[in-house]
């Protein structure tokens, strides 16, 4: 009875992707529907040319009901239930990646720092074509970050596409997999004598008092204003996003509100308390990378006025799941409601009748939303509009795009070779770490053009990077050496202190309360 459910829902879904029938025709009835796709079944069973299981048939058609709905609704079986449940608790080792997928096409949202994918030079949109030789095609990407994680030390062969579609560049990496126990702050510091910097990497279950108790230690060494970052930021717990609001409002400031289908699951948040934090001058850092509860909070901050958002489009995730266990302990995760910003924006981007590539390709790009046409007000009465993500209040320039044969030095570890041998040429003291902070002149010279002239002699390669290219290159490989010298402390510094969206921040809270005002 279990299956027969699952094929009949199979069954409708399957009837709405067929043209509608003529004004007046008689609608089939669901008996009749039902009988129609049991002899389907029958006859696959009976004729098709290799044996397949009703379970086979069933797995297939639920996945197909899935794909049918939206990109965030998926089945999860209880095998990956208990292995997913392993994973949460750190009890598996991982590469690194957040996977977003779309009817089937994995795509990476993010990429966790200091991860092994982070150190192959994985990028944001690249897409993972291969696991081990084996396509990824139409696999749900829980499954599949599921099946990417195991045991410490145990090797995993990844493909992926970069680039153009229809002449993508491609590349493999080899990663080993780690236990990476990401805190949801992992960046604390100030970014200048009165500027704290607190990095948030996803909303975990401790998201908010994590970042409590990193504004009072940035307050404690005299800071006074705050950037907090959230690019990259994938999300997580809903609650944690309304927990963390609650810092930077007043008691009762409306976060977001969930609409829905169900009356149940409307529901409006708001702050709980009065925040420590709720006067004190703030910017937030976005991207293509910041997703559901990231884009959640940041979007009432946008709304409220609370804080000024810099960088590039989020990504543009605003549908909320919650999760039905069935008789078998399997469990079927539902979007069921959609995710409102105070002023009344849904941030979600387009998803209905889009191809794969174009729902990706529409990833933190303007007019991507469902209606970018109408318009909203924040309270102060500034402009903002729905749909496709956020769009910051000061958009920053996109980081310059990385090459197949980076990604490809970065796998062979050609780039942390050359970084760690003058790693070792340098003094281990304060003030030499001090002077590497700054020294531009000397990535070049050291790092830059002897790495360049590896990669053409190793990989038969041009490799002429325009300036931005080479100036990141410069930044990353002189980030190695800064972390192997000096330690994971200098690594921190190195990156708050050599971000230019970090110091474009910090250059913007001279105009904050003019930037935040309303129209004149």
């Amino acid at each position: 009875m279990h299956q027969t459910r699952f094929v009949f829902i199979a069954l409708l879904a399957a009837a709405a992707r067929l043209p509608a029938q003529q004004p007046g025709a008689r609608q089939p009835s669901a008996y009749e529907e039902l009988q129609t796709f049991s002899a389907v079944l029958n006859h696959i069973r009976v004729n098709y040319i290799d044996s397949v299981t009703y379970t086979q048939l069933v797995r297939a058609a639920i996945d197909g009901v899935m794909q049918a709905l939206d990109p965030h609704s998926r089945f999860e079986s209880h095998a990956d239930r208990d292995k997913a449940g392993k994973l949460d608790r750190g009890e598996l080792a991982v590469t690194g990646l957040v996977l977003e997928d779309v009817d089937g096409a994995p795509s990476v949202l993010t990429v966790m720092s200091k991860s092994p994918a982070d150190k192959a030079g994985i990028q944001p949109g690249d897409r993972l074509a291969l696991v081990n030789d084996t396509t990824v095609a139409g696999l749900d990407v829980r499954a599949l970050e599921l099946r990417l994680a195991g045991d410490k030390g145990s090797k995993v062969r990844l493909c992926f596409e970069r680039g153009p579609r229809l002449e993508p560049d491609t590349f493999s990496v080899t990663l080993k997999r780690e236990y990476v126990k990401i805190p949801s702050v992992s960046i604390v510091r100030l970014a200048a004598p009165v500027t704290g910097y607190v990095r948030l990497d996803q909303f975990g279950e401790k998201a908010a008092r994590e970042v409590h108790d990193a504004l009072k230690r940035l307050r404690g060494q005299g800071a006074t204003q705050f950037i907090l970052d959230l690019r990259r930021n994938p999300g997580g717990a809903v609650f944690a996003a309304v927990e963390l609001a609650s810092e930077f409002f007043p008691k009762n400031t409306v976060v977001f509100r969930t609409r829905g289908r169900k009356k149940d699951v409307d529901t409006t948040f708001v702050t709980k308390r009065d925040g420590e934090f709720s006067t004190a001058p703030l910017i937030v850092l976005i991207d293509g990378g910041s997703a559901s509860a990231a884009e959640a909070l940041a979007a009432s901050l946008q709304d409220h006025d609370r804080a000024l958002l810099l960088g590039r489009r989020s990504f543009g995730k605003a549908l909320m799941q919650t999760a039905f266990l069935t008789p078998s302990g399997d469990i079927v995760w539902l979007t069921v409601g959609r995710v409102i910003t105070p002023s009344g924006r849904f941030i979600q981007r387009r998803y209905r009748g889009l191809r794969s590539e174009e729902y990706r390709a529409f990833g933190g790009v303007a007019g991507a939303g469902e209606d970018t046409l109408e318009t909203f007000r924040t309270d102060n009465g500034r402009t903002v509009r729905g749909g496709g993500g956020i769009a910051p209040d000061v958009e920053l320039p996109r980081p310059a795009p990385v090459p197949v044969w980076w990604s490809a030095a970065a796998d062979s570890g050609l780039d942390d070779a050359l970084a760690d041998s003058i790693a070792l040429t340098l003094p281990a003291t304060s003030a030499a770490r001090t002077d590497w902070m700054n020294a531009r002149a000397e990535w070049d010279t050291r790092l830059v053009n002897p790495f360049l002239e590896r990669v053409r002699s190793r990989f038969h390669v041009a490799a002429q990077p325009d300036s931005l290219l080479a100036a990141r290159i410069g930044r990353n490989l002189a980030l190695r050496v800064a972390e192997v010298r000096w330690g994971p402390d200098a690594r921190d510094e190195f990156l708050v202190r050599n971000d230019p969206d970090v110091h474009a921040a910090a250059d913007h809270f001279g105009r904050l309360r003019e930037l935040l005002s309303g129209p004149k």
